[in-house]
């Protein structure tokens, strides 16, 4: 589900803020009223990231099952939009919601993968209609964990990582965390994240995650120019 708000310089002139200010803030407001209505009195804060069509840009997350879940990702509208379209003194706002997301929420789903899984234990919980049914687990495959540290730059985004991450694992990857981070006296900053590999229908041996994590390393080396450590 994605959104866009268009603002003409009279919405911003008697607020005290410029254009991307004044659009920011509404955004906010806005997505955070969703959020209310959508999940109740949750616990939600917001995170600065980058998007290639917004700036300022941000992820929306809420607490849930005890860990923050990314639940929409959106910012202040780039303006070269806005002047191909001839709106070259407005400003606009624009957000993404993933649909899984919500769901995951409203029925206690803890694993976004299960979307695409035709397994009958997940399929045969949901039918069309009813609303209040939580989703009961079942038993699944054993984790395999890898960690990867290395140096970042300036450039460097969690959301270029997990693409690229998932672009060579694909289902595999059940998450990409961050597990520690330092900066050193020479100003670098050091990330180590940690990749979780399961598949959902069989148990993974360690040295077909062990090619495809070196495999994830190389790609991440020359896509995002970090240096491993």
């Amino acid at each position: 589900m994605e959104g866009f708000r268009v603002f003409s310089p009279d919405d911003w002139s008697g607020s005290g803020m410029d254009g991307t200010a004044y659009a920011a803030t509404d955004l906010k407001k806005t997505l955070e009223g969703l959020a209310t209505h959508l999940f109740g009195a949750v616990e939600m804060r917001w995170v600065d990231t980058y998007f290639p069509f917004t700036n300022p840009s941000f992820e929306l997350e809420i607490y849930f099952q005890g860990d923050w879940l990314e639940v929409l990702g959106c910012g202040v509208t780039e303006q070269e939009i806005l002047k191909s379209n001839g709106r070259t003194d407005h400003v606009a706002w624009a957000f993404g919601l993933g649909l899984e997301r919500l769901a995951m929420v409203l029925f206690d789903i803890p694993d976004i993968r299960l979307f695409w899984s035709n397994d009958q234990r997940f399929t045969s919980q949901f039918s069309k209609g009813k609303l209040g049914v939580k989703f009961k687990p079942f038993s699944k495959f054993p984790p395999c964990y890898k960690d990867m540290s290395f140096w970042i730059n300036d450039e460097f985004t969690e959301n270029n990582l997990c693409e690229v991450v998932r672009g060579i694992a694909g289902d595999l990857v059940e998450e990409v965390k961050l597990i520690d981070n330092f900066t050193n006296k020479k100003g670098m900053t050091s990330h180590c994240y940690r990749i979780a590999y399961r598949s959902m229908e069989r148990s993974l041996t360690d040295e077909e995650i062990n090619d495809m994590q070196w495999n994830v390393r190389e790609e991440v080396k020359s896509k995002l120019r970090v240096e491993l450590r």
